[in-house]
């Protein structure tokens, strides 16, 4: 008899420690003060307060950082990473530098055993990707790319079509985004990860691998030109799957495209309209459908960003879960669009400094 009452003692005990949890609001750091963090943080303002707060800011400059955190009311700022990174209040860091940076960044945080949400990029190449998947493993903590377009409703809608084989068996996959960017440093310097395949392919490239559910291509043909500065402005990319199966990725900041994405599958084709980066449109068979977003608390700098609050809401499910990487973005995908997109700049001739360590 008082063995059952002590087991009905700790599973109510654990009930409980699971509802406290569930209860308490994930709690942020954001680290970098720039464009991409500023809506970063409006959108967590769209969501639950209870379920999602801010609580650290750090930048290179405490100034800014100081401003940054008045602008959006958070109660700590650093003029360091590394203060932001033995802040022991912070459940997950939110990493907003530019491309070069994601590595030291990621791997200074996940040692102090944080998790982290790292802007795609997930890092400048295939091994630093690993290097950073490596990390997180020995740390045992979260890691995602924060590709956001993965957790778009319009994306959930596409992947729920797709398993209920709506369109039939898909054929063929076409993405397309670009757009006249050259006048941006970090998007046409080599020193500060420019180029169309990192900034603009990679969403191409997880669209395609969404619809594929991560197959690995059986062969990549790369095609494009590269700007004076020695990135790519535009590239074209083949791949070919199994079955003959194909896709074509393009992407540019030389020129503006379509900026859609086209699934055609025997039975008919879905497809996301313009902003397939950050979607609220979806036509199925010619059928369309809004997934409208929710309106921000002041100005953003980019398309849409209210919707980086589903990537943030995923962090807290998979956290809730004890998960350490996201069923939505695993670390598998992050590592073929890493793969990838070294082979198609390899064939285009493009080097980063950090390719040849």
């Amino acid at each position: 008899m008082l063995w059952r009452r002590s087991l009905v003692q700790e599973l109510l005990l654990r009930l409980f420690i699971t509802a406290g949890r569930r209860a308490m609001a994930t709690r942020w750091g954001i680290c970098s003060a720039g464009h991409i963090s500023h809506d970063f943080s409006v959108a967590l303002r769209t969501l639950n307060p209870e379920h999602h707060e801010i609580v650290a800011v750090a930048a290179r400059d405490l100034q800014h950082a100081k401003e940054f955190a008045k602008k959006h009311n958070i109660p700590r700022a650093y003029g360091s990473y590394d203060e932001l990174a033995k802040d022991q209040d912070i459940d997950v860091v939110y990493i907003g530098t530019i491309h070069p940076h994601h590595l030291a960044t990621g791997k200074l945080f996940m040692k102090s055993r944080k998790n982290v949400l790292i802007e795609k990029p997930l890092a400048m190449n295939s091994r630093e990707v690993q290097e950073l998947i490596t990390t997180a493993e020995d740390n045992s903590v979260f890691l995602m790319e924060a590709v956001w377009t993965r957790f778009f409703p319009v994306s959930r809608e596409v992947r729920r079509l797709l398993g209920q084989d709506e369109v039939g068996d898909v054929q063929m996959v076409r993405a397309d985004l670009g757009a006249q960017l050259t006048h941006i440093p970090r998007l046409a310097e080599r020193k500060q990860g420019g180029g169309a395949l990192l900034d603009l392919g990679i969403y191409c490239l997880q669209f395609i691998f969404m619809v594929f559910n991560g197959e690995r291509p059986e062969s990549i043909q790369a095609t494009g030109h590269c700007i004076d500065t020695g990135v790519d402005g535009t590239a074209v990319l083949v791949l070919k799957f199994s079955g003959n199966r194909l896709a074509v990725c393009t992407c540019s900041i030389t020129m503006a495209l379509t900026c859609d994405a086209v699934i055609t599958g025997t039975k008919g084709t879905i497809k996301v309209p313009n902003h397939m980066w950050c979607p609220t449109t979806l036509e199925v068979n010619g059928k369309e459908m809004q997934f409208p977003l929710p309106e921000a608390g002041m100005p953003l700098n980019f398309t849409n960003s209210t919707g980086l609050r589903y990537e943030a809401e995923e962090v807290r499910q998979c956290l809730l879960k004890g998960l350490k990487e996201s069923p939505g973005m695993p670390w598998a995908h992050s590592s073929l669009i890493a793969e990838v997109i070294d082979e198609a700049r390899r064939q285009l001739g493009v080097t980063y400094d950090q390719d040849n360590i």
